[in-house]
C-alpha cells in the first residue's frame, strides 16, 4: 500500500486502474506529470483549478513507482492522454536501491522517453531534477533509506538526467532552489519525514513550475 500525508490509501495496481477509467473522461492533448509519489503528491491539479481554471493539466504519479513500473503502464500514465506536454519525475525510487547505479536508472529512463518519442511525435518532454531530502529531519523509519538515497547521490542522477535530456532534445527543469535550506538540502518544514513534501513545498515551487507550463511552445 502506499500512503500519501492526506491518508489516502491505495494500492499501485489500484491507481493504474483508477486511471484508466478517468482517461476515458480525460481531454487528450493536454499538459501530463507523470512519476512516483513525488509527483503524485504534488498537487498541481488542485492548483491550477485555484489560479488558472481555463487550464487542464494532468497528474498521472503513481507512489512507489521504479522506471520499470513506468515503463509497463506507459500508456495509462502517458501516452493514452496523448499530451502535447509532459512533465516527468521518475526514478527516485530506484535510487533508494543500492543495487542500481546511476547508469541502469538512466538506461530504463532513456526507454521511457524513447517509446514516449515515438508513439507521441511533437510531445515535449521537461524533465524534473529530483528533489533534494534531509537526512536529519528524518524519521527514523526513513533514515536507512535516506543513507543510500543521499543528496550527493540525487546530485549525481541530476546531473545524468541533465545529459539525458540532452541526448532527447528534451528540457531539464530545477525548480528546486525554494525547497533547499542553506546546506541544499530539502527544507525541514517542508518535509514529511525526510523525504516527501508537504504541501507547502509544493506551493512554494509551483510559480516556478507554472513557468514552465505557460511558455510558448517550442
Amino acid at each position: 500500500m502506499i500512503v500519501t500525508e492526506r491518508g489516502f490509501y491505495m494500492s499501485k495496481e489500484e491507481k493504474v486502474e483508477r486511471f484508466q477509467e478517468k482517461n476515458k473522461q480525460a481531454q487528450p492533448g493536454q499538459i501530463v506529470c507523470a512519476g512516483s509519489s513525488l509527483m503524485e503528491m504534488f498537487p498541481v491539479e488542485k492548483f491550477v483549478k485555484e489560479e488558472y481554471p481555463d487550464l487542464l493539466i494532468y497528474n498521472r504519479g503513481i507512489g512507489g513507482f521504479i522506471t520499470d513500473e513506468l515503463l509497463e503502464h506507459l500508456d495509462v500514465c502517458i501516452l493514452d492522454l496523448k499530451p502535447v506536454r509532459l512533465f516527468i519525475n521518475i526514478g527516485t525510487n530506484d535510487l533508494s536501491d543500492p543495487g542500481v547505479t546511476i547508469g541502469h536508472l538512466m538506461d530504463h529512463y532513456d526507454k521511457v522517453l524513447s517509446i514516449v518519442e515515438e508513439k507521441l511525435p511533437g510531445i515535449e518532454i521537461y524533465l524534473m531534477a529530483y528533489y533534494p531530502v534531509n537526512y536529519e529531519a528524518a524519521t527514523e523509519e526513513m533514515k536507512p533509506c535516506l543513507k543510500i538515497r543521499t543528496n550527493d547521490r540525487i546530485r549525481e542522477a541530476n546531473a545524468a538526467v541533465k545529459e539525458l535530456a540532452k541526448k532527447h532534445h528534451a528540457r531539464y527543469i530545477d525548480i528546486n532552489d525554494p525547497l533547499k535550506d542553506a546546506g541544499g538540502n530539502l527544507r525541514a518544514e517542508y518535509t514529511i519525514e525526510g523525504m516527501h513534501i508537504k504541501e507547502e513545498g509544493y506551493r512554494a515551487i509551483f510559480p516556478a513550475f507554472m513557468k514552465y507550463v505557460l511558455e510558448p511552445r517550442w
